[in-house]
């Protein structure tokens, strides 16, 4: 933006600031409602027409707009957002667990779209497309040799509900060139990342988001892990950035008794909202594990408060992100929305778990996993700082702390071992690619177990992959046996997908490890 426009761009974000606030006490779904029109909407009105029509030099007033109530939303809280009408559309699937489309997961390999896998029940799988396809065209769109960035693919890919997309495919491992017709569906963003059993009868979940189709994937996966002789559950919530409440308070549900209160919120007006559990749950005797991390928050907060609060289960892991705003979503009637902080939710103890903010800048909020790096509280519990005035107690006797953050009953300091530069990352995920995509018909006699038990132990592959990289970079001892264990994943990635992938990640977690240990303490 020009900076002779920021005056203006500061009086809109004055104005909307006025205006915005009106609209969400009126629960308006609309901004610019003028079926009934007030002085202030007027106002807000007349300046867009002024600038419009006279300003000396020319002006995006929809740039204009964005940008002012960005800035207006910044000097709230760290939650309440803008989101524009190009990302609304994206944002939105995955909230909702689903979009509609072809249903590959894909990157760009040499400049062209390479299918890594089709996502399970879509209909690319339908139609018959595999794992090491080449997309060349959609429709009469080229899609290779345009040096495309992975963002600009879906639009080729995506659509309404059944219209249909004619691809022309390369499918290397035969060297053929044909052309498929798919009809576009809805097509699921899982939720659960991976489900099974840790040993004879320590269970295994993995959840990525509290999306709409998450509970129903999470209780799919609770039934098959009780009927494979579960007793206890780990829940794993490292890394899930949230999303429904009420998907949370369902999930929650199954390990709670008739009548525990899950969680509260208060508003502005002091109006308070309780969940309670019902008669639903199916694990309610069972024994638990949650993990958590500094990348857990919001509703993976509600989860893990609400079961440390009713002495259900331990919390193992470090402390969670701090975040215990609600939002509520509201649609500015040009395809972007606004979602903005209209309440606080509690643990059932009456913590609030939002860590502080600053409604002058978010400079500090947004710098807290370097300001845990530095105090050193992702090595050493005891250099989390807890706040005596925010101690409380749960009916069983245990102390627990507000004031941001679920603090963990067992802490889990960072694998600092398992460090790797961005290139070995990104390289290592070439060469698994690449590896595999040589090699389909050989490695496709791999099961998951043996794969996980048995691949590369005479560490040929890695010795591939160093060679490939010697004159640009020697890697040291300890982080060749990270990058051993990253390079085993990343093709056990590719070839079965996020199944693969953790299997073998888990075999060194050091959260999981302690869960075994704490296991064999109880027995």
């Amino acid at each position: 933006m020009n900076k002779n426009n920021l005056p203006i761009y500061f009086s809109i974000a004055v104005v909307l600031g006025i205006l915005i606030g009106v609209f969400f006490g009126k629960n308006s779904s609309n901004l610019f409602s003028f079926s009934s029109i007030t002085s202030k909407e007027q106002k807000i009105k007349k300046l867009i027409n002024f600038i419009e029509k006279d300003y000396v030099d020319a002006v995006d007033t929809d740039n204009l707009l964005d940008g002012a109530i960005t800035q207006m939303l910044g000097k709230l809280d760290p939650h309440s957002v803008y989101i524009p009408k190009e990302d609304l559309q994206a944002v939105t699937e995955n909230m909702q667990g689903n979009f509609v489309g072809i249903g590959v997961q894909f990157r760009m390999i040499k400049d062209s779209i390479t299918v890594v896998q089709p996502i399970k029940g879509g209909p690319s799988i339908k139609a018959g497309i595999l794992a090491g396809d080449r997309i060349l065209m959609a429709d009469n769109d080229t899609l290779y040799g345009k040096n495309y960035r992975s963002g600009a693919v879906p639009k080729y890919l995506k659509g309404k509900p059944d219209t249909k997309v004619a691809l022309q495919v390369y499918r290397k491992s035969n060297d053929s060139l044909f052309i498929v017709d798919i009809s576009r569906g809805k097509v699921n963003i899982k939720s659960v990342d991976l489900a099974y059993m840790l040993n004879d009868s320590i269970g295994y979940i993995k959840l990525d988001r509290f999306a709409r189709n998450t509970y129903k994937e999470f209780k799919s996966s609770l039934t098959t892990l009780i009927e494979d002789g579960m007793t206890d559950l780990v829940l794993d919530l490292r890394g899930n950035g949230g999303g429904f409440i009420d998907i949370a308070n369902r999930i929650i549900d199954e390990f709670l008794e008739d009548d525990k209160l899950m969680v509260f919120t208060k508003n502005n007006k002091e109006e308070v909202d309780e969940f309670f559990a019902t008669s639903i749950g199916s694990f309610e005797k069972g024994g638990l594990y949650v993990l958590i991390d500094e990348n857990s928050a919001s509703a993976s907060e509600i989860v893990a408060g609400a079961l440390q609060d009713n002495d259900k289960g331990i919390i193992i892991g470090r402390r969670s992100f701090g975040k215990g705003l609600v939002q509520i979503e509201m649609d500015l009637g040009d395809g972007s929305a606004v979602r903005l902080t209209t309440a606080r939710y509690y643990t059932p103890t009456g913590r609030s778990i939002q860590k502080p903010y600053s409604k002058n800048g978010n400079k500090n909020y947004r710098n807290d996993y370097q300001n845990r790096i530095r105090n050193g509280e992702l090595l050493n519990r005891d250099s989390i700082k807890v706040i005596d005035s925010l101690k409380f107690k749960t009916p069983k006797g245990k102390i627990v702390y507000g004031g941001g953050g679920i603090v963990p009953d067992v802490f889990v300091a960072i694998d600092t071992t398992s460090y790797m530069s961005s290139f070995y990352f990104n390289s290592v995920n070439n060469f698994a690619f690449d590896y595999v995509d040589g090699k389909r018909k050989e490695l496709s006699k791999w099961t998951v177990d043996d794969f996980v038990k048995d691949f590369d132990a005479d560490e040929i592959v890695l010795d591939s992959y160093l060679s490939k990289i010697k004159d640009k970079i020697q890697p040291s001892f300890k982080t060749k046996e990270s990058i051993k264990k990253y390079l085993k994943a990343s093709i056990a990635n590719v070839l079965f997908g996020d199944v693969g992938f953790y299997r073998i990640i888990h075999k060194d977690d050091k959260m999981l490890q302690k869960v075994l240990e704490l296991e064999t303490k109880e027995e």
